[in-house]
């Protein structure tokens, strides 16, 4: 588990395919290693890695299929960089939200503007995703435990203050650039809650309105 509050900046140095999947290298930086043992987790760009390797300067870590297929993992490049937060300990400060390094999709950079010393973020996410993003709710974008200040259908506005611009990736994203989202985890698990004994019913893989208006709900206005 994490909290969103990045730690560092890193670099990806190496990328190399591995029967299908790949395995990459990331330079940490700043980032302090001396606590970190293999098997130990690593948030990268939000996406929750398992260190196979410790050469000195960073770790190596292995990437499956599924996460190519569900992050931006499968866009780096030697060079990106990208944000890091090792995993939360008993003694960690929860600076942010409760985040579990499982990416939910790929969001997409559609506005950036200048708002004082403020920097305006407009991310459109996949619809699927947009009915657990919320006015002030909590959403982790590459890693970063954010507040939600607008929604607008599947597209959401965040208010970057200048420490966060420097201390993270935000800095380098422009319009059309790909983030990788987690919405909160409350969110996810009040779903399936809701859906009561039909989360058994593998016909019933989530709530809409036709599962609302078979269990009673009348959306209708009533005086």
């Amino acid at each position: 588990m994490f909290t969103g509050i990045i730690e560092a900046v890193g670099d990806v140095v190496a990328l190399e395919p591995k029967s299908g999947d790949l395995r990459v290298r990331i330079r940490t930086n700043k980032l302090d290693l001396n606590d970190v043992r293999l098997g130990d987790s690593i948030a990268t760009n939000g996406v929750c890695l398992t260190v196979v390797d410790l050469p000195g300067d960073g770790y190596w870590a292995d990437v499956s299929v599924e996460t190519l297929k569900l992050t931006s993992v499968g866009q780096w490049q030697v060079g990106t960089r990208v944000n890091l937060e090792k995993a939360l300990t008993p003694e960690t400060r929860l600076g942010g939200h409760i985040v579990s390094g499982h990416v939910d999709g790929i969001g997409e950079v559609v506005n950036r503007y200048t708002d004082a010393r403020a920097e305006q973020f407009f991310v459109k996410a996949p619809s699927s995703l947009a009915k657990y993003i919320a006015y002030k709710g909590s959403i982790t974008v590459d890693g970063t435990s954010l507040t939600v200040n607008a929604v607008e259908g599947d597209t959401f506005q965040l208010t970057i203050v200048p420490h966060t611009v420097a201390e993270t990736i935000f800095g380098d994203y422009k319009i059309g650039t790909k983030v990788n989202l987690e919405v909160d985890v409350i969110a996810r698990y009040l779903e399936r809650l809701l859906m009561g004994e039909k989360a058994a019913d593998a016909q019933s893989s989530s709530i809409d309105m036709a599962f609302l208006a078979q269990n009673g709900f009348d959306g209708r206005n009533k005086r």
